[in-house]
């Protein structure tokens, strides 16, 4: 039997609680051999017993102190009544099971549910190999994958196989556990004996392969999700949808209702009484979409068990503006089937409720805009600063800790911020080899290299980046473009070059292998925030909020939550561009970029008391509104309870 404070110490590096509770996870750093790109659990693994035995002699009182806090919320576990079901979910960046902004915003919803007491379970695939490691040059970027395994992240088998029809081929999926704090996240796993090697290879990686590979992900991720949850005697009374590609789960909730003796009108009004569908694109190229010939026979198993023809089934997800070889577009599936929808902003609403203005019931998307967890997010010593002068609260969005701004210590926050930087100017240095140059102002941008996100936008109006250079502006990039996005290569190709150049070498560097170890160094340490997608492509656009948590101010275009919260004297918007014409769109909005840069953004930062007014009153006006505390408190006010109570 292993001595207590072992099992102690592995329960607390299996529980991804240490990627938000400070005192865990300095703890767990000091584990030898640790670095930001391996797991804990994975860290004790590689130890001899008798250094894990004398490391943990050294450190019992900590390990005692942080399993002793652990316990005690664990004995607070609700059962879940919420199923939040995922394609990816970004919880720590050594779970290299996310691509970019849904998966971050669903770990983080996690989180927030877990320090809020929702009663919620993740559900969600486990991608062997996860996403891709980067590595970039001059000619832009390469992919390299990496296999790991679930127990080497502190995931536990829950003994549960599910079994799920895929094209007239039967695929098992072994049901792994996670514990984020209190929330439980079921993965499924296909990669398992029981499965012939096709098979095996459905759940390989995340977003990769052709459109029948997607398409087997996402039956194995919603029915096998529905049924994983029904193995383990899970019984929820909400099923929440994030995006269309669990969308096959609500075929399977009909068929359960069929097979209970519905009639196919009754189980239709069943399932829509007890889902919620949240949508993140404003864009048609965003969702995806099936062709007949491939989905058709999927469909098959549950056309017959609904009484249906597969093409009634295809109908439900029609889109009219589509047209006319109407593909199965999963968001109109989700929007057919599920009771409730939103989008991710305000300004995403609206623009759901046109894109899907084909749909009759598309007219009831709401609006909830996204949120970041707060202790995930903010710098360690700056949480410190916001827990002594703020008090309780904060972290959730309590607008009574928020209205406490006035008392942080203007001389401590600008220490922590100045740590920040360093931190962030020798992480660039070790990644990339080349200095930050001088001490100006840093304005971080990083995000997936999507093309409606321009990231080398700024690279358009030379003469502006020439004197936005000069007044004092240093850019540091990261962000990864998908392997099959060629146009979102070249851009992170172009933005590379030019990073390599003599005119931006030290001026503008482009970090390599973004995660979220990368990214919190860069909201911990850049003095502005930039973002510059074509409005209004961006739905929420989060990396934004969690820079203003950390003291950074926004420079943005007016799209997803800045559109919804933005006020002057809490950052800057830059103007956006009429023209009709993509090219001249981009030219003048690039030139409005450097103007708002020279003429406003430097002049501020460069002065200390107009940029802690200016920081005092953002955190004041958005403290309240970004965290995903304040998120998920409102999806359990506006949905989860209703829909539990039948309103």
């Amino acid at each position: 039997m292993p001595p207590p404070d072992l099992d102690a110490l592995r329960t607390l590096a299996a529980n991804h609680r240490w990627t938000w509770d400070v005192p865990t996870r300095r703890l767990l750093d000091q584990l030898p051999g640790a670095e930001p790109d391996r797991h804990p659990v994975a860290s004790i693994e590689r130890l001899d017993h008798e250094q894990l035995l004398a490391w943990i002699d050294d450190h019992r009182a900590e390990i005692d102190a942080c399993h002793r806090g652990l316990l005690q919320l664990l004995a607070d576990s609700p059962q879940p009544v919420v199923a939040y079901l995922s394609p990816e979910f970004g919880i720590a960046a050594a779970v290299r099971q996310y691509s970019g902004g849904l998966g971050i915003l669903a770990g983080d919803h996690l989180k927030a549910a877990s320090d809020l007491g929702v009663p919620l379970v993740g559900i969600g695939l486990f991608y062997r190999e996860g996403f891709f490691r980067q590595q970039i040059d001059r000619n832009g970027q390469t992919e390299r994958y990496q296999a790991t395994r679930p127990e080497a992240f502190g995931a536990v088998d829950t003994g549960t196989v599910v079994d799920v029809p895929v094209t007239g081929e039967t695929v098992y999926a072994r049901v792994w556990q996670l514990m984020v704090g209190r929330t439980r996240l079921l993965l499924l796993d296909t990669d398992i004996p029981a499965n012939g090697s096709r098979a095996r290879k459905i759940t390989d990686r995340l977003y990769s392969g052709d459109r029948r590979h997607r398409l087997e992900q996402e039956l194995v991720l919603g029915v096998g999700g529905v049924r994983a949850l029904r193995a383990l005697t899970v019984d929820p009374e909400v099923f929440h949808l994030n995006e269309g590609h669990a969308c096959f789960g609500l075929l399977e909730l009909l068929a359960e209702r069929r097979r209970a003796g519905s009639p196919l009108p009754a189980a239709i009004e069943a399932v829509r009484s007890q889902t919620l569908f949240t949508t993140h694109t404003p864009v048609p190229a965003g969702i995806d979409r099936f062709e007949q010939r491939l989905v058709g026979p999927a469909l098959e198993p549950w056309a017959e068990e609904l009484g249906v023809t597969v093409a009634e089934v295809i109908d439900w997800a029609h889109l009219p503006s589509d047209g006319p070889k109407a593909p199965f577009n999963t968001a109109a599936l989700a929007i057919e089937l599920c009771g409730r929808a939103n989008g991710v902003s305000q300004l995403h609403a609206s623009v759901s409720r046109k894109l899907f203005a084909s749909l009759p019931r598309a007219r009831r998307i709401e609006g909830i805009t996204n949120g970041v967890h707060a202790r995930t997010w903010v710098d360690p010593d700056l949480q410190s600063l916001y827990d002594h002068q703020l008090g309780p609260g904060w972290d959730n969005g309590d607008p009574e800790a928020w209205s406490r701004v006035a008392r942080i210590d203007r001389e401590e926050f600008r220490r922590i911020r100045h740590r920040g930087r360093r931190a962030l100017a020798d992480l660039v240095a070790e990644r990339t080899g080349t200095p930050l140059d001088g001490e100006g102002c840093i304005i971080g941008f990083a995000r997936r290299f999507a093309t409606y996100k321009r990231a080398a936008l700024l690279l358009r109006d030379r003469t502006g980046l020439a004197a936005s250079f000069e007044a004092g502006a240093r850019f540091v990039f990261a962000g990864k473009a998908h392997p099959a996005d060629d146009e979102g290569k070249a851009v992170l190709a172009e933005l590379a070059a030019f990073a390599d150049s003599a005119r931006g070498r030290g001026r503008i560097v482009l970090v390599p292998d973004y995660d979220i170890g990368v990214a919190r160094a860069l909201y911990a340490g850049c003095d502005v925030w930039l973002n510059n997608p074509v409005r209004p492509r961006e739905a929420s656009g989060t990396s934004g909020e969690k820079a203003a948590l950390n003291g950074v101010l926004n420079c943005s275009i007016l799209d997803g939550w800045w559109a919804d919260w933005y006020l002057d004297g809490i950052g800057w918007a830059i103007p956006t561009s009429d023209a009709d014409v993509e090219s001249e769109r981009d030219d003048e909005e690039a030139v409005a970029i450097h103007r708002v840069l020279v003429d406003d953004v430097l002049p501020v930062v460069a002065d200390p008391v107009r940029c802690w007014t200016m920081t005092s009153a953002m955190l004041a006006h958005l403290g309240p509104k970004v965290t995903a505390g304040r998120m998920v408190a409102e999806y359990d006010r506006r949905f989860y309870r209703p829909i539990r109570d039948g309103r």
